[in-house]
């Protein structure tokens, strides 16, 4: 099975990119995150057309996450148990879809950004990872994935330029170690041994040619249960997904799984 997840930055936007990147790699599971819209306002019939089933979780034109499968989409779950809200009132965000493909249970899963250190958006992303890790603690024995843009770099290489985020999210302590939370439990990097260092960025902002200068942020994950990471048999970043007219600032992970041992 191949694996992929890709914060397309709107899916109406770059539909014609989504369809030509599954095709190319022969992508079998694509777990998508701000995706932008509401199902009925989605381009799906080209996926469908294609032979991918697909489930949307969306609201509006912020957020939103979509798991597409041609090995099946079954048990499609929209939120993990306890997921906290946000917002005045509180509303639940379309930031996590949950679906079982191929015996693989997918999370696509978009964490909140955080905006800035101490902000309430902040401490509402501190809480939706704890509740996360709460809920994920349960799904470790059989083959899950936890897969999207976390937004956060774990490790002082996944920045360009770690002194010029010293007083900004994504690094800090505790975003760190919400992500390391995981690691402990048992949780596995699945891409990182397979591609290293700049090679792993995933995010290179608009502005200021970040991307031609590499000067990236590897903030995009796939966790896998260790029943999942022991099938893995290699992942790469689709750099070019990055580059042209029409990009996602992000670009894809994919990961290749052998077959489930019977």
């Amino acid at each position: 099975m191949r694996l992929a997840t890709w914060n397309v930055n709107s899916l109406r936007s770059r539909i014609d990119r989504v369809e030509a990147f599954l095709t190319r790699h022969d992508v079998d599971v694509l777990a998508l995150q701000e995706t932008k819209g509401r199902e009925d306002q989605l381009p799906l019939m080209g996926l469908q057309a294609l032979g991918y089933e697909v489930a949307v979780a969306g609201t509006n034109q912020w957020n939103g996450v979509a798991v597409i499968s041609r090995v099946g989409l079954d048990d499609v779950e929209v939120g993990f148990p306890a997921m906290p809200a946000f917002g005045d009132p509180p509303a639940a965000e379309a930031r996590a879809l949950g679906a079982t493909c191929g015996g693989v249970r997918v999370w696509s899963l978009y964490v909140p950004n955080g905006r800035k250190v101490d902000d309430p958006h902040y401490h509402y992303k501190l809480d939706w990872l704890a509740r996360l890790h709460d809920a994920a603690a349960s799904w470790r024995d059989t083959p899950t994935a936890l897969v999207g843009d976390w937004n956060i770099a774990p490790q002082d290489e996944d920045v360009f330029d770690v002194a010029a985020f010293a007083t900004s999210t994504h690094v800090t302590g505790p975003e760190r170690a919400a992500f390391e939370a995981f690691l402990a439990d048992g949780w596995t990097d699945l891409a990182r041994p397979y591609t290293p260092g700049p090679e792993l960025y995933t995010y290179w902002d608009y502005f200021r040619q970040r991307f031609e200068r590499n000067r990236g942020l590897r903030i995009d994950f796939l966790l896998g249960s260790d029943p999942l990471a022991a099938r893995v048999t290699g992942a790469f970043v689709d750099r070019d997904e990055r580059a042209g007219k029409g990009a996602s600032d992000h670009a894809p992970v994919v990961v290749d799984l052998d077959e489930a041992p019977r």
